[in-house]
């Protein structure tokens, strides 16, 4: 259903930017629907819907915008939280933001760089994960570096990359990347999200990542990594 263009029945305005309504369509299976609108909706509202609710009653509603408008996860959280009679228990979206860093470590002999590999995953890559309620990029960026492999790490300016991808067909992945400078190499990774990990110089980091939005960032990381002292 996510990414289905639908037209949905306005019922009633329950918020600035929030309406409910009933999808007018035969091509999802869900008809109740709530509305996220920057301006205001008349009777009639066409958009696509940007992600799958389950609320309290056990019951899914679409949830449905206007193309091109993006709405992940923690914004949609605050939208829902004002709702007096209805409370958000689960939430499948189209637009999935996350946040990592490419992290290097300098010892005397060589500079690495560590690549992680996903319990559900085939490819080895950065950690990284979902920004949640509250949090700024670089604060997502931290705590999931420190929950993956127990590393504290101090993030370095001026570096700021972004990978957006479709790895599922539908789902819209849009991934920020900081440079991250960890000051161990010891990791103790978090065995219920990451299978594998490896420190690797970046000419093995190279040969070791597959996809061309990696190797774009491990080059620009390494011509910011040389200018640091």
């Amino acid at each position: 259903m996510l990414s289905a263009k639908v037209n949905v029945n306005i019922f009633g305005k329950l918020s600035r930017d929030l309406y409910s309504g009933y999808v007018d369509s035969d091509s999802v299976s869900v008809k109740k629907a709530y509305v996220l609108s920057s301006e205001p909706v008349n009777e009639l509202f066409s958009g696509i819907v940007v992600a799958v609710a389950t609320f309290d009653d056990n019951e899914e509603r679409l949830i449905v915008a206007q193309e091109g408008e993006i709405y992940y996860e923690p914004d949609l959280r605050t939208s829902f939280s004002y709702l007096k009679n209805s409370t958000l228990t689960s939430i499948r979206c189209l637009y999935e933001k996350s946040c990592g860093a490419i992290i290097f470590y300098k010892s005397r002999t060589n500079t690495r760089i560590l690549l992680v590999k996903n319990n559900n995953g085939r490819y080895w890559s950065f950690p990284k994960g979902h920004i949640e309620e509250g949090e700024s990029e670089k604060e997502t960026a931290i705590r999931e570096i420190k929950e993956e492999t127990s590393l504290d790490v101090e993030i370095k300016e001026g570096f700021r990359e972004i990978s957006d991808y479709c790895p599922f067909g539908k789902i819209r992945k849009h991934v920020v990347f900081f440079l991250a400078q960890s000051f161990t190499d010891n990791v103790k990774v978090q065995e219920d999200e990451i299978a594998e990990y490896v420190w690797v110089d970046l000419q093995q980091a190279r040969k070791l990542c597959s996809y061309e939005n990696d190797l774009r960032i491990i080059n620009k990381a390494e011509t910011a990594i040389k200018l640091i002292k």
